[in-house]
């Protein structure tokens, strides 16, 4: 398996913890994690193969972006990068339409389900 560059975004530093720690445990992928979409825009020049993002973003930092528009800017400026959206909330229509590869719930099983999506994409 190929190694990936990997970007993870959540403003919950617990949540982006135990998924880096998931997915340092199962592979050899380079994982950076980000608390804010802006943090994620800056480092996007280093051409990572996937973006896990948060869908609500902006909580906990005054002037942070969402994810929907963190998407939006991630397409336009690395339009091959895959994103896959990270919600509580279980509508995710509109990520789809705004080009997320995938849409996982934050369940008990929302970091296997990531891991094994990222370990499937070419």
């Amino acid at each position: 398996m190929r190694q990936k560059k990997i970007f993870i975004v959540d403003d919950d530093l617990f949540v982006a913890a135990l998924l880096q720690d998931l997915m340092v445990r199962n592979t050899t992928h380079d994982i950076s994690p980000f608390t804010t979409g802006e943090e994620c825009m800056k480092e996007l020049f280093r051409q990572p193969d996937v973006v896990v993002l948060d869908y609500n973003l902006n909580k906990k930092y005054d002037g942070a972006s969402n994810g929907m528009f963190i998407l939006q800017a991630i397409k336009k400026q690395a339009p091959k990068t895959h994103v896959i959206m990270l919600s509580a909330q279980e509508r995710y229509g509109q990520t789809i339409q705004k080009e997320a590869a995938q849409y996982v719930i934050k369940d008990k099983d929302a970091f296997e389900k990531v891991a094994n999506m990222i370990n499937e994409m070419q």
